[in-house]
Formats: structure tokens, C-alpha cells, sequence
């Protein structure tokens, strides 16, 4: 199916319009998360970061102290 933009006017698009963008399409695929197919290999290193948390759970850090930080950099 044609969509009405192309990925050369996407490319015309400035960089905050082209993450807006990405975020809306991002929107679209996560309002089906079941039609999004695992692979073996992504199964497996989630399966991996679970039982590293389940061992360590002080190890990480909450996502708005991470977002915090990286919005700290700039």
C-alpha cells in the first residue's frame, strides 16, 4: 500500500520533523505489539538481561535518573 510520504521526502524533512516522525511510526507498531515477531537470538538476550536483574536488581538504574542523565550531556 502507497503511503503519502516517500523516504526521499522524508529526507527533505528537518532532523526534529524526521524523529517526529519516527516517533508516530514507532507509535503505530507499538499499538500491535503481538504482530512484532521475536527472534531466537532477541528471546535469548532478553531471557539474559532477566536473570541478570533477577540476580542484581540494585544493579541498574530507574529510566528518568537514565533519561535525566542523557538529557544532562547535551
Amino acid at each position: 500500500m502507497k503511503r503519502g510520504i516517500s523516504v526521499s521526502d522524508a529526507v527533505g524533512l528537518s532532523v526534529a520533523e524526521r524523529i517526529g516522525l519516527v516517533e508516530d511510526l514507532w507509535d503505530t507498531i507499538a499499538e500491535v505489539p503481538q504482530s512484532v515477531e521475536l527472534t531466537e537470538e532477541h528471546k535469548r538476550v532478553i531471557d539474559e538481561r532477566l536473570d541478570a536483574y533477577h540476580k542484581n536488581p540494585g544493579a541498574g538504574s530507574p529510566w528518568e535518573e537514565v533519561k535525566q542523565r542523557i538529557r544532562g550531556r547535551s
